[in-house]
């Protein structure tokens, strides 16, 4: 089982940017593809951005291609999001995630991850 711990959230203008950072331990994160969903308030949680094992394959939601970038660096067990051009409808409770099995593909459902950290806020103002 892996522990995820986000950070780099926080309250930002309209077409700022922010970075989060996502740490991860207790299992072999470099085998693993992984990936950041968001919940805002009232909704569903939904998929951002996932990213394969290796970081060589990337997937990333309609609402945000062309303006955030996941990456990853396998030697320090960190994933990120760069956000850039925010928007006020980007506000949400941010969650990195890894996927069930090891050596994947991006995937973009919910049910395909099977570790979560807590959250990290973003609140992007108009």
């Amino acid at each position: 089982q892996v522990q995820l711990a986000e950070s780099g959230g926080g309250s930002v203008q309209a077409g700022g940017s922010l970075r989060l950072s996502c740490g991860a331990s207790g299992q072999t994160f470099s085998q693993y593809a992984m990936g950041w969903l968001r919940q805002a308030p009232g909704k569903e949680r939904e998929f951002v951005a996932s990213i394969s094992w290796s970081g060589g394959s990337t997937l990333y939601s309609d609402s945000v291609k062309g303006r955030f970038t996941i990456s990853r660096d396998n030697t320090k067990n960190t994933l990120y999001l760069q956000m850039n051009s925010l928007k006020p409808e980007d506000t949400a409770v941010y969650y990195c995630a890894c996927d069930w099995a090891p050596w994947g593909v991006p995937r973009d459902l919910p049910g395909d991850f099977g570790s979560w950290g807590q959250g990290t806020q973003v609140t992007v103002s108009s």
